[in-house]
């Protein structure tokens, strides 16, 4: 989880190949009105992220006997909650960090509908996880290696 930039799509399969398991890109179940309103330079707000968290939350009951990763902003509380009433053991990795690294980062990328003008927006919206929430934060300007380590290791240690 994180915002936009924080390296969820590197570090997510990077994960997802070291536990042997699927990995999803949670932009890819965006409905396309969700992707044009971010294009158009829009944030999303609750309303418009349901129907995105319903996808994912499908995505990983599909997936939950062998396990998965996916890369997914969960910026609330609320949305995580929406993803483990679907699916109660999902824990999750906060790649956090500074604004202005991700700002060079999305603004570097080509291709993508998210644009930099919403990072703001994004870490408005961001409530980082709770201690009461299962998961670890890491940050997001270590090397993707690292990070993929980090996270691994605190999985089988949370085993």
């Amino acid at each position: 989880m994180g915002v936009a930039g924080a390296g969820k799509t590197d570090v997510g399969p990077m994960l997802a190949d070291r536990l042997g398991v699927d990995f999803m890109d949670g932009d890819d179940l965006h409905p396309q009105a969700n992707i044009d309103k971010m294009t158009s330079g829009h944030p999303l707000n609750d309303k418009d992220r349901r129907p995105w968290l319903t996808n994912i939350a499908a995505w990983l009951a599909e997936h939950a006997d062998n396990g998965a990763v996916v890369a997914c902003s969960a910026l609330k509380r609320i949305y995580r909650d929406q993803l483990r009433q679907v699916c109660p053991d999902l824990v999750f990795i906060h790649l956090a960090g500074d604004r202005k690294v991700v700002a060079a980062r999305v603004e570097a990328r080509a291709g993508h509908f998210m644009p930099a003008s919403l990072i703001d927006s994004q870490y408005a919206t961001l409530e980082p996880l709770a201690a009461n929430e299962v998961g670890i934060t890491v940050d997001f300007d270590a090397p993707r290696e690292e990070l993929t380590t980090k996270a691994a290791a605190w999985l089988a240690d949370a085993d």
